[in-house]
């Protein structure tokens, strides 16, 4: 085996969604997604050569984030620290599950 297939296997098996593609399944403004990063609010999130790479994980909290920020007007530091809960509450409750 050579290491470039290795490396390829790996980045196939990875999936990542760009700035726009995660604005659209977010259903959110780009724009949106940019004052959250700048706020440090997708620590998940990758700058790989200038473009953001989402994993799944940060689709998850962002529409949390979203929806409690909508529907609760929370700001947006809020709607973060919730998501952290209830992101540590389905690592829990995987984990009893898994027992």
């Amino acid at each position: 085996m050579r290491d470039d297939d290795v490396l390829i296997g790996t980045l196939m098996e990875e999936s990542w969604l760009t700035l726009e593609q995660m604005a659209s399944a977010c259903r959110v403004e780009p724009e949106w997604l940019v004052s959250h990063l700048d706020e440090g609010l997708f620590p998940q999130a990758e700058s790989v050569a200038g473009i953001w790479r989402f994993s799944e994980t940060c689709l998850r909290r962002a529409r949390r984030m979203h929806d409690l920020e909508r529907d609760f007007d929370a700001v947006p530091e809020l709607a973060a620290l919730v998501a952290d809960l209830l992101e540590e509450m389905d690592t829990l409750r995987r984990i009893a599950g898994a027992r």
